[in-house]
């Protein structure tokens, strides 16, 4: 089956249209998109013209769904969500997975990338994200997934988001495996490899109540994954100084109130994951009150309204952060949600899917970008051990 033999897509939970500039970069045709938010399908439109989008509960309107080679979605990361109500797929909200897997039913498309919250692998011991992986691969299709961070494609935000790629090119004897190398594969399982290649010895998903590894495989509803510890494609790190804005309008500053505020402050100066903290009320790392610094990478920006006012340290002001920079962090081009208010675009530039992660997996499918561990170095060392001696260790699942 020919990855080049991709030429069309279907955009579900487009948001602001991630997944289709990253799918128009790589001379995709995006066929149909759909979003169930005004303002979205506002930008949406500004962007691509109203020929594709429509507007509305996708629960209403998949028969109007077309045949296609490439289906994307960034589907409703609130169920799953740290910062949500925690109630995964007793959350209704959750139920609209099921949706995915009905489209995927009735086209069959060849592969698809699904996008979703770190916490979708934790969650209730792994129950959710075995429940998604055990409905993907009763369709037939081996399912590859990898916690990846906007910080390691160029983007100064510590953001870490699943990435899930479906596809239909698999052979039964051996899988196919895109969204790692080989040297991350072998480093962390000290080449025992036997793990990754023999599917006979893969687990079953709907016995697996623990958390899951931050990269794995699956197909036929058995899965493999391990914990990789490096991510060897990463770029250098850029940091939030270099996305700044030089000149910024006083509407956007605190100056005065976070003066005040300061004097109840603890001084902290820390990186977090990359993040410079400056100050923060409580002395806790990020609990409440918190002034951030230029000199690492900007926290991971949501949805959220009260994330949108976050005091960062510029020279002598204390701001927050424009929604321009609010879409250069994000991969965006910096006029992208210029159709609605500036308010407006920090909510839908901090739900957005960053379209270098499309890309990403775009290119190892379109280049056929498959890893092969035939000849990773010492493959053979562990050949012949028993690979149930190695199910204890932590880093493998």
């Amino acid at each position: 089956m020919s990855s080049r033999a991709i030429k069309a897509t279907v955009e579900l939970f487009a948001g602001i249209g991630g997944f289709r500039l990253a799918a128009a970069q790589s001379g995709i045709q995006t066929l149909w998109a759909n979003d169930i938010c005004p303002k979205a399908c506002q930008v949406y439109r500004s962007q691509f013209g109203d020929a594709e989008i429509r507007q509305g509960d996708i629960r209403e309107l998949t028969h109007e769904v077309p045949a296609h080679d490439l289906l994307t979605a960034g589907f409703p990361c609130q169920p799953f969500s740290s910062a949500g109500r925690k109630r995964g797929f007793r959350d209704p909200r959750g139920m609209l997975f099921s949706v995915i897997v009905d489209i995927l039913r009735t086209h069959r498309p060849r592969y698809f990338i699904l996008e979703n919250v770190k916490r979708l692998l934790l969650m209730e011991r792994g129950v959710h994200f075995a429940t998604v992986l055990f409905a993907l691969t009763e369709l037939g299709y081996q399912i590859e997934w990898r916690l990846v961070n906007t910080r390691h494609f160029g983007l100064a935000q510590n953001r870490e988001r699943v990435l899930i790629l479906g596809s239909l090119d698999v052979k039964d004897d051996c899988p196919t495996i895109r969204l790692a190398e080989s040297t991350d594969i072998c480093e962390s399982l000290e080449s025992n490899l036997r793990w990754v290649t023999d599917m006979s010895s893969w687990l079953e998903i709907e016995k697996h109540r623990r958390r899951f590894a931050n990269w794995g495989l699956a197909f036929r509803q058995c899965f493999f994954s391990c914990n990789l510890e490096h991510f060897s494609e990463a770029k250098p790190i850029v940091t939030l100084r270099s996305v700044l804005q030089p000149t910024v309008d006083p509407v956007f500053d605190f100056t005065e109130s976070t003066l005040q505020r300061l004097e109840e402050s603890t001084r902290i100066d820390k990186f977090l994951d990359g993040v410079q903290l400056l100050y923060n009320q409580n002395r806790g790392a990020r609990m409440g009150y918190t002034v951030f610094g230029i000199d690492g990478i900007a926290p991971t920006l949501t949805a959220a309204t009260s994330r949108h006012y976050e005091r960062y340290k510029v020279g002598n002001r204390y701001r927050r952060l424009t929604n321009v920079e609010y879409a250069r962090l994000q991969g965006f081009p910096d006029d992208h949600c210029s159709a609605v208010s500036v308010y407006n675009q920090y909510a839908l530039y901090g739900n957005a899917v960053p379209p270098v992660f499309v890309s990403w997996v775009l290119d190892k499918i379109l280049q056929n970008r498959v890893v092969s561990l035939k000849n990773a170095k010492e493959q053979q060392l562990h050949l012949f051990q028993d690979p149930m001696t190695y199910a204890d260790k932590s880093r493998i699942t």
